[in-house]
């Protein structure tokens, strides 16, 4: 075996959607497990393989391993020492996380807003009762009556555990494994890592650390981090993509509607117009901002020299791509979110972009700010995750 020096890049695709027959699989009411019977999942996969002629790169084979009877809508996976995957669903997304896109008329004290309860209080008078006839586009979750920000604590975000129990390589099981996560400020579910014993997941405003029962449910839920997602900012800007760094710490990451918290130690950082990229010990110990200055990062990878790269979403202004970047331990990478909002709600009066006009997104050259870390090199629109193969067989 040798490495491979190679790096994925994931976009995001259409799904194929695949049914399963009701009475192949069963279900326990109280463990929410859904289980195939053994060569039925097999077969299906099989049957669906033989309709697709998806374009692999050489030398890359593809096959279906868990159809939709068992995986729905995953937002984040990984696998355990076990070749288990756990996976994400978050079911926020659509009524209980918002894009200021389609609330044009908060941003300006969106913008405003330093912590997470200042954001609680932002959408508890902007979302109060009192105004539920405003807010008749939020949908009544909870049947009270009332459009309100209480309709935000209703939806809760999921974990599931899926695996292969009969051995013929394709996924035939899979259990709700956590249920949870509906403050009113709770992002979607965005990242997950299963390391030794713990289940890692982070859903802003917080990194979660999660125990398992003999069972295989949640057991205990802890936060050991707090403070992510001070704004009302773009979807998909939430916390994602968590890794075990080459020392042993847990680092993970959120787009650019900022972080404000504090360590375990009690000290305080504070970057709520930035994303950032985090680490600690796996239980919140020695916390500190690796990074900063990125914009809609999700995921990254160490190279085999420990190197952190990443991919980092533009910033949707015409004639700009999106960015492989190299990211050191103190890091700017640049970008701020108020920089976003101009083209949206006064183009004409904001036409110097401070990151286009000063070519803040392009590799180095001479003349460039001399704060920010480049850019490696532009790349196609639309990156949505990393993989770095640590050796390959020949």
């Amino acid at each position: 075996m040798r490495h491979s020096g190679e790096i994925i890049i994931h976009f995001a695709f259409a799904s194929i959607i695949i049914f399963c027959l009701v009475s192949c699989q069963t279900e326990d009411p109280d463990k929410r497990i859904k289980q195939i019977e053994p060569g039925k999942a097999a077969a299906i996969a099989k049957s669906i393989e033989a309709t697709v002629s998806p374009q692999i790169a050489a030398g890359f084979t593809l096959k279906l391993w868990g159809i939709d009877s068992l995986v729905a809508d995953p937002v984040a996976i990984d696998i355990d020492d076990h070749g288990r995957i756990y996976y994400t669903r978050t079911n926020r997304q659509k009524n209980s996380e918002f894009d200021i896109r389609g609330h044009q008329d908060w941003e300006i004290e969106s913008i405003q807003l330093q912590s997470i309860e200042d954001k609680r209080a932002f959408l508890h008078r902007i979302l109060s009762p009192e105004n539920s006839n405003k807010n008749l586009w939020l949908a009544d979750l909870n049947g009270d009556g009332s459009h309100d920000w209480k309709d935000l604590t209703i939806e809760k975000e999921h974990v599931y555990r899926v695996e292969d129990i009969s051995g013929d390589g394709v996924a035939d099981k899979s259990q709700l494994v956590v249920e949870d996560f509906h403050d009113e400020v709770t992002d979607a579910a965005g990242g997950i890592l299963k390391h030794g014993n713990d289940l890692f997941v982070d859903i802003g405003p917080d990194m979660w650390r999660i125990q398992e029962n003999k069972d295989g449910l949640a057991e205990k839920i802890t936060s050991i981090s707090h403070g992510y997602g001070i704004h009302v900012g773009f979807s998909g800007h939430g916390m994602s993509g968590i890794e075990v760094g080459p020392e042993g710490k847990i680092y993970w990451q959120i787009g650019d509607i900022g972080f404000n918290g504090v360590g375990s130690d009690g000290k305080k950082w504070e970057h709520p117009n930035s994303g950032v990229v985090v680490r600690s010990n796996p239980d919140g110990s020695d916390f500190e901002v690796f990074a900063y200055g990125n914009r809609n990062t999700h995921e990254f990878v160490f190279d085999e020299y420990g190197n952190l790269i990443s991919e980092d979403n533009d910033g949707d202004h015409p004639g700009e791509s999106e960015r492989l970047v190299y990211i050191v331990n103190g890091a700017d990478i640049g970008w701020r979110t108020n920089w976003q909002f101009g083209k949206y709600g006064d183009p004409d009066n904001n036409s110097y972009k401070v990151w286009m006009d000063e070519k803040m997104y392009v590799p180095r050259f001479e003349g460039q700010p001399a704060y920010i870390l480049p850019t490696i090199k532009n790349f196609v629109n639309g990156p949505t995750g990393m993989l770095q193969p640590r050796h390959r067989i020949k």
